[in-house]
């Protein structure tokens, strides 16, 4: 640790701001960038302490922490203690291998995690130049100047140097259960942590308020850094799958000991065969069917499961959120950013004198305003400067606003709300500067806007005299006006006509904002009873957010895959129908507001859930009610969410869904996925993904297990008759290590089947194998069986009873055969006869060839020979081999046939022979 960290800070919540902003060099323009790269080299990034990983020993050593692992250590020292000591060797160096393999993986799976919590680092709106821009929080420097509001994790320990009704949960650091109510007077220097009011320290959350902050210490300087470690590392690559695969393993390993000992004593007692024998193939048996390698495969899966998400934008926080993703049948989504492209653009303003038309859409500073008459733009562009009504309403829109607008690398972008944004941006088409006009007119104090008042409200001295601006829903500000003002000054507000403009706009999918002013001479603190009563209405401004086009496709995508999506949004209910009409949902025609939700009892709901598709003006708490109704019905629920507010909803949903680029930190906190894209169709790609690993880990299962039920009953049947043993504990070790190895991983990379995305929702308390599968186990089991014991009493017999060249055939037979039932295993139930279904797949072949190469080294290599007791085999076995290998491959297909004449012509997915041929051609 940097020695720096010990030292002593200064008190900082013992100065006043000024002197910390002198202490620190800095002033309201925040530091240069020069003295940002300076501050940095010095002080370090703003990073805690990684806490100290496992030595690498301790992850190989708890390979072996499985029940599996240690029969066969047991099996290894029991095989010395008689005398076989190759045996022993063998075994424990396979086991070793195996190991081996589970510690790579597992080390790639951890820094696979690494990089998806670097993904995740919070930025941290800043001033720096005397311009606001957002960083990545660890680039931070003692005398930023940083922003925060609502929702927002406080990046680094900061001084405050303004604030607006602030509250920050400080639990993470003070335990203290309650917000604790900030501001910017100094305390004296011996306060305890939970009394100094005027610093926001580094972890906590602001529950309410905005503020700007000195950054006075950064990383393991700050408080949360010196008292306490956050949650940090790897997350434990344990999932409900896994665990009832360990459970599986448990139950099996007894089984199988069982087995072997009842195989031994039988041949011990019925046979009259010697005991140290009879161990030996009670050893084999255990090692012939323990599926050594599975829990490592099916861990492989989940892992490359979660990389292929975060290659699609789709961060995955909670590893049993891949699982339930597949399970998915509804999708809360907010509308605003995720089905739209969020890029607020104003289209129409409503005065008095009438509605004005905007050119233009984006954030792109150009275009002119026309006056509409019955529907239609007047050609002619407006005079401005004859406008005064015109220009007051934009210059208040801008004045009520703490968005930028700024030119980057020749683009233009909002820091800041989108819909802020867009009368930023309205404003400078009509040649009004937002910095000038703020420089002009002095802001005093701030209402920041809250879901739950739905407005926001300045106060700004205009000539002299304090006057409080307010911007909000046009419902809650039309209740809080009585007068409007337009070129004609003050006039009585008639509410049934603004209502009427107000549901002319909403019906054009245009999200509405209300503008609104009151002179209030001698003010100079805000209060919300100020702005509530006698304001006068400027207007109405109709703002548009398009519908992404991906967006559109992933809603029908949706739909076909049996899952629902829902829109959640604040808008008016009416624009909000229109934008779902748009997007192609299903059930339109009404739209839930949010004190219709709270009309309604829980009962109520849940007898309504089912037929509405859009809920309006709903506010994050709405949201948890939702999703509890839809689970009411058994549905699994999928819920979007950005704020502070929407952290029940996001937890009590199977997986909450936070927004990576306009989230708060605390609905991070909260989810299971981060969204990197902030974009509904990354959803419904995780959905893909989420039900690709789940069918490839069906698959990959129902491969492995018939080789090892194979040999197992290979060994138990030559037992119990009396006869030879048609393979060797070594010889079943080894072909477990290499089916393992290059056979089991090729499934784990194959792609998705094209009619995925057209299947019902799985149900996620099915069984992971069920009556179907365990069938195809059974039946693949017996087939492989078949294969090894024709093979080993031919070339037995053929061969004048050479046993080691009738092993090493049967061994051969064994591997062949599973790589012809792995080209099956592809489709578990759709028809592989196809091009596309016999070479479609480049990592099934890669590991063919791999093991084909594999035991070509073991048959004919002297010193496997010696290990394994293999011996050469000529071009007749070969031949020989390869057919038998052809009939496993048509008998399971017939067998597909043969089920699929049984579901009536149809596959286990539902599709008909053309369906059927369409998917075989396309993989």
């Amino acid at each position: 640790m940097d020695e720096r960290q010990h030292d002593t800070p200064p008190p900082w919540h013992a100065m006043g701001p000024d002197e910390a902003l002198q202490r620190l060099d800095s002033g309201p323009d925040g530091v240069s960038h020069e003295q940002a790269l300076q501050r940095l080299a010095a002080h370090g990034p703003n990073l805690l302490l990684q806490a100290e990983g496992r030595p690498w020993w301790k992850r190989l050593l708890e390979q072996f922490n499985n029940i599996l692992m240690v029969i066969l250590l047991v099996a290894s020292v029991a095989s010395l203690g008689l005398g076989h000591a190759l045996d022993a060797a063998a075994i424990l160096g396979v086991v070793l291998i195996i190991a081996l393999i589970g510690f790579v993986q597992e080390g790639k799976a951890e820094h696979a995690l690494d990089s998806i919590s670097d993904m995740l680092s919070p930025k941290a709106n800043v001033v720096r130049d005397g311009k606001r821009r957002l960083i990545d929080a660890e680039t931070l420097v003692p005398g930023d100047i940083v922003l925060v509001e609502s929702g927002d994790r406080v990046p680094a320990d900061l001084r405050l140097i303004e604030a607006h009704r602030l509250r920050t949960d400080e639990a993470a650091l003070t335990g203290e259960s309650e917000p604790v109510e900030k501001s910017t007077a100094p305390v004296d220097v011996g306060v305890e942590l939970g009394d100094r009011h005027c610093m926001a320290y580094a972890g906590t959350i602001v529950v309410h308020g905005m503020a700007h902050g000195l950054v006075v210490a950064t990383g393991a300087r700050t408080e949360i850094g010196r008292i306490s470690e956050l949650l940090r590392g790897v997350e434990k690559l344990k999932t409900p799958l896994l665990r009832q695969i360990d459970r599986a393993g448990r139950v099996l390993a007894l089984c199988i000991l069982a087995a072997a000992a009842l195989t031994a004593a039988f041949g011990v007692i019925v046979h009259d065969q010697p005991l140290g024998e009879m161990f030996m193939a009670a050893v084999g048996l255990a090692v012939a069917a323990i599926p050594e390698g599975l829990p490592a495969i099916v861990t492989i899966g989940l892992a490359m499961g979660v990389q292929a998400m975060a290659r699609r934008n789709a961060i995955i926080r909670r590893l049993p959120a891949v699982e339930t993703l597949g399970a998915i049948s509804t999708i809360f989504s907010d509308k605003t950013g995720t089905l739209t492209r969020n890029e607020m653009t104003a289209q129409v303003i409503w005065l008095p004198e009438g509605p004005i038309a905007i050119d233009g859409v984006g954030y792109e500073p150009q275009g002119d305003f026309h006056a509409l008459r019955e529907g239609q733009r007047n050609p002619t562009p407006l005079d401005l400067d004859a406008h005064h009504a015109l220009r007051h309403f934009l210059k208040v829109g801008v004045l009520c606003n703490d968005a930028e607008l700024a030119e980057e690398h020749g683009r233009y972008r909002i820091h800041g709300d989108p819909t802020e944004g867009a009368l930023v941006v309205a404003a400078a088409k009509a040649g009004l500067s937002a910095p000038a006009l703020r420089g002009d007119h002095n802001r005093q104090d701030a209402i920041p806007f809250e879901s739950e008042r739905q407005y926001m409200a300045t106060l700004h001295d205009v000539d002299g005299i304090p006057c409080l601006l307010v911007k909000g829903a046009p419902d809650r500000l039309l209740t809080m006006c009585h007068r409007v003002r337009g070129d004609q000054g003050d006039m009585p507000l008639e509410h049934d006509e603004w209502q009427s403009h107000l549901h002319e706009l909403s019906s054009q999918g245009l999200r509405v904002l209300a503008l609104a002013e009151r002179a209030l001479p001698g003010l100079a603190t805000l209060e919300d009873e100020h702005a509530e009563q006698e304001l006068v209405l400027l207007g109405l401004v109709g703002l548009l957010d398009p519908p992404r086009e991906e967006a559109i496709a992933a809603v029908k995508q949706c739909q076909s895959a049996g899952i629902r999506p829902v829109m959640i949004t604040g808008d008016h209910a009416v624009t909000a129908r229109a934008i779902a009409t748009q997007l192609g949902f299903a059930q339109t025609e009404r739209a839930l507001s949010g004190h219709e939700i709270e009309a309604l009892s829980n009962d109520d709901l849940k007898s309504v859930i089912l037929d509405v598709d859009v809920y309006a003006r709903a506010s994050p708490e709405h949201k948890l009610r939702l999703v509890m109704a839809m689970q009411a019905h058994g549905g699994i629920c999928a819920m979007t969410g950005d704020g502070v507010n929407d952290g029940p909803a996001l937890k009590r949903a199977d997986v909450g869904v936070a927004m990576g680029i306009q989230g708060t930190e605390a609905a991070k906190q909260a989810a299971e996925m981060v969204l990197a894209d902030d974009n509904f169709a990354t959803i419904v790609g995780a959905i893909r993904e989420g039900r690709t690993v789940y069918d490839n880990i069906r698959k990959t299962i129902t491969f492995l297990l018939p080789t090892n039920g194979a040999q197992g009953l290979a060994i138990m049947i030559a037992v119990l008759a009396g006869g030879l043993l048609p393979l060797t504990p070594l010889q079943a070790l080894w072909v477990n290590m290499v089916v393992a190895v290059t056979l089991g991983l090729a499934l784990a990379f194959e792609s998705a089947e094209p009619d995925i995305m057209q299947r019902k929702p799985r149900d996620p308390d099915a069984a992971l194998l069920d009556l179907f599968l365990l069938w195809r186990v059974v039946f693949v089991s017996l087939l492989l069986l078949a294969g090894v014991f024709s093979m080993f009493t031919w070339v037995l017999d053929t061969s004048a009873g050479e046993i080691e060249l009738a092993r090493s055939a049967a061994v051969n037979m064994l591997i062949t055969g599973s790589a012809a039932y792995l080209i099956n295993s592809r489709f578990l139930t759709a028809s592989s006869f196809s091009l596309g279904g016999l070479f479609g797949s480049r990592p099934v072949w890669i590991a063919i060839g791999a093991v084909m190469a594999l035991q070509l080294a073991w048959t004919y290599l002297p010193f496997m020979q010696v290990i394994f007791g293999s011996a050469a085999l000529g071009p007749a076995h070969w031949l020989a081999i390869a057919m038998g290998s052809v009939a496993i491959f048509v008998v399971v297909e017939l067998e597909k046939w043969a089920l699929r004449r049984l579901h009536g012509g149809r596959d286990a997915h539902g599709r008909g022979s053309k369906a059927r041929r369409d998917h075989a051609e396309a993989r």
